[in-house]
């Protein structure tokens, strides 16, 4: 299993960058597609008490010790897709031995979301219930329509 944390680069951001990244880094590791993740914690990176959130972007690489003969193939690509919505990044790789990592799938379900799940998922929660439109807030302008008359000084 090969998981990229990514600090500092919004999370859709990071969300659409795997797109493209999930493929080229499988086939760079030899693995297949199942075994890479990209995890975009909520976070910011600081520096001197200045945000630095798409100016600074830290990445960790954890993955089986055996891969890092990949290393530089997988900095000089991460970098070069990473630059092209950070100014600047930069990768630590850590390595563990596989008797450090466990994984229980649930067999009754796919091991990943797809988009089309993803579409079915957003379909349903938009569908409103009776009742519901009452719990909705409010997006308008609640003074429309209302004078100086209408506010009592106290």
């Amino acid at each position: 299993m090969i998981n990229i944390f990514v600090y500092g680069l919004d999370q859709f951001v990071v969300g659409d960058v795997s797109r493209e990244l999930t493929p080229l880094v499988a086939k760079l590791y030899e693995v297949e597609e199942d075994e890479v993740n990209f995890i975009a914690p909520n976070d910011m990176v600081f520096h001197n008490g200045v945000e630095q959130t798409s100016w600074r972007v830290i990445m960790e690489v954890r993955a089986p010790e055996e891969f890092d003969k990949f290393q530089n193939q997988a900095k000089d690509l991460l970098m070069h897709f990473i630059s092209g919505v950070a100014v600047h990044v930069e990768v630590t790789f850590i390595y563990y031995g596989y008797h450090d990592h466990f994984v229980k799938l649930n067999p009754e379900y796919p091991h990943y979301l797809t988009e089309e799940d993803r579409e079915e998922d957003e379909v349903y929660s938009e569908e409103m219930e009776e009742g519901e439109e009452d719990d909705q807030i409010y997006t308008g302008d609640m003074f429309a329509g209302l004078g100086d008359d209408d506010f009592k000084k106290h």
